[in-house]
């Protein structure tokens, strides 16, 4: 078991702080002022059983992009500090995840390698959450967490349900990366590091 890790960030447009365990049972307490990224975030902590809690304020006013990409890199630093205490783990995860007439399929690198392939289609949706905020919140969380991540969306048509299977996939294949293997011993590498 890791222990929990703590972010706090704070610039001039936000300010934010954010738990996060990675040995939870997927409970979640969020509050970053975007209900639609909360509810997100709520579906990614239950399907990656991490114990989540956010607390975020940021220059609404303007718009949701500046809060929304700092809270992906509070997410990626705290899943880089939980791995640093963490040995033996799987490193790479995948999951594939229907929502009524969508599927997404994330699969993942804990590399210590930044890279983003995102493939998705997202159309605006009835909602005033902007759908492009979605790939600006995953490229902070691979940056920031040091993760080769690929997010596929082979066919779908409601927004909503796109990314929602985005984020229940991507909880589901971080929680089988970050999962310890018992039969491995230290940093998962031949090369002794990641």
């Amino acid at each position: 078991m890791s222990p929990p890790s703590r972010i706090a960030r704070t610039t001039r447009e936000t300010d934010i702080v954010l738990e996060l365990a990675l040995d939870g049972s997927g409970r979640a307490e969020i509050d970053s002022g975007i209900p639609f990224l909360d509810h997100m975030l709520t579906l990614f902590a239950a399907h990656g059983f991490f114990d989540l809690k956010l607390q975020a304020t940021g220059d609404l006013e303007i718009d949701d992009h500046h809060t929304v990409e700092d809270i992906g890199i509070c997410l990626g630093q705290a899943l880089r500090q939980a791995l640093q205490e963490r040995m033996g783990f799987r490193r790479y995860g995948f999951a594939r995840v229907p929502m009524d007439e969508a599927v997404a399929q994330v699969t993942l690198d804990l590399s210590n390698r930044p890279y983003l392939v995102f493939n998705a289609a997202l159309a605006p949706g009835g909602g005033r959450f902007d759908p492009q905020l979605v790939k600006e919140f995953w490229r902070a969380v691979a940056n920031h967490g040091g993760i080769t991540l690929h997010i596929d969306v082979p066919y779908g048509e409601n927004t909503h349900h796109i990314i929602e299977a985005i984020f229940k996939a991507a909880g589901r294949a971080l929680d089988e990366a970050t999962a310890v293997d018992p039969r491995r011993q230290g940093v998962p590498s031949t090369k002794g590091l990641l």
